[in-house]
C-alpha cells in the first residue's frame, strides 16, 4: 500500500470543491479582484486549468523518461494566464474540468515504475513523480481560497493542513526566519530553534494560514521567551516563496506521507 490512493482521492475532493466554487461565479464575478496582488478570480481559475496541464507534462515526462518541461518558461505561463483571465465564466468551469480530466487520466495511467522517475518543476530541486500528486493538492487548497468565494482556511482538510506544515518546516529559511519557535495548539506540536524571534503559537490551520500568505495571522498568539518582550504584534512569515518540492523526498512512492509525525 501506498501514499498514491489517498493523494488521488485528496485531488478528486479538492476538485469537486473548486468545481462547486466555480459552479457559483458568473461572468462579473470572475473579472473580481482575487486575493493574490493583480490577479482576478480568472486568473487565479485560468491558473489552476494551466497547472493541471503544466502537471500532466511531468508525468508525460516520468512515463517517457523524455524531458517535458511543466511550463516551457515562467514568461511562457504567465501569457498564457493573461490570455485566459477575461474569458466567461462558463469557459472557465469547462476548462477547469476538462484540464481536471486530463490529469485524472495521466495519473490513473502512470505504470507504478514511473512514479519514482525524477522530474523538474520551474524551480529546484527535482523531485519523484508521486509528489506531483501533494503539488497538486497545495494548488487546489491554496488557490480555493485566493478566489475570496466563500472557501477558506477553515475548511481545509486536516491530513493537508499537516502535511503542507510538514513540507514549509523542511524548507524552512534558515538565516531568514522571522521567529525562533512555532507551537501548535491544535494538534499539540512544535518546532524550535528555527532562528531569532518569538514564539508563534496558534492552531494548525491558521499557522498555516499565515505561513503561507493567506490570513494576516489574526488567530495566532506571539510569545517572547527569555527575551525583551517587544509588544504582540506578529512579525512577518518568513520571506520565501512556495517551494515546489522538499529536498531528500523517498524516491518510491511511501506509505504514508509525511512518513514520520512532525
Amino acid at each position: 500500500m501506498s501514499v498514491l490512493p489517498s493523494l488521488r482521492a485528496e485531488i478528486a475532493a479538492a476538485t469537486d470543491r473548486l468545481m462547486a466554487t466555480a459552479a457559483h461565479l458568473d461572468d462579473a464575478d470572475v473579472t473580481a479582484p482575487s486575493a493574490l496582488p493583480g490577479w482576478s478570480r480568472g486568473h487565479v481559475l485560468t491558473h489552476l486549468a494551466r497547472n493541471a496541464d503544466g502537471l500532466v507534462n511531468l508525468l508525460r515526462w516520468a512515463r517517457t523518461g523524455i524531458e517535458m518541461p511543466q511550463y516551457p518558461d515562467p514568461a511562457a505561463r504567465a501569457a498564457e494566464i493573461e490570455e485566459g483571465a477575461a474569458r466567461r465564466a462558463a469557459e472557465h468551469r469547462a476548462d477547469l474540468e476538462l484540464s481536471a480530466a486530463r490529469l485524472a487520466t495521466a495519473i490513473d495511467e502512470l505504470p507504478q515504475p514511473a512514479w519514482s522517475a525524477m522530474v523538474r518543476a520551474l524551480r529546484p530541486p527535482p523531485h519523484p513523480a508521486w509528489y506531483v500528486l501533494v503539488r497538486r493538492v497545495r494548488e487546489l487548497e491554496l488557490h480555493h481560497v485566493d478566489l475570496r468565494a466563500g472557501y477558506t482556511p477553515d475548511d481545509w482538510p486536516e491530513a493537508f493542513v499537516l502535511r503542507e506544515l510538514h513540507d514549509c518546516l523542511a524548507c524552512w529559511p534558515y538565516g531568514r526566519s522571522t521567529v525562533g519557535a512555532i507551537v501548535l495548539e491544535e494538534p499539540a506540536r512544535e518546532w524550535r530553534h528555527l532562528g531569532e524571534g518569538p514564539v508563534v503559537r496558534g492552531a494548525a490551520r491558521d499557522v498555516l494560514a499565515w505561513l503561507t500568505g493567506r490570513s494576516a495571522g489574526q488567530r495566532i498568539r506571539v510569545v517572547y521567551e527569555g527575551q525583551r518582550a517587544e509588544g504582540d504584534r506578529l512579525p512577518s512569515p518568513p520571506p520565501w516563496l512556495t517551494m515546489p518540492a522538499p529536498a531528500n523526498l523517498p524516491t518510491a512512492p511511501p506509505d504514508t506521507y509525511p512518513e514520520e509525525s512532525p
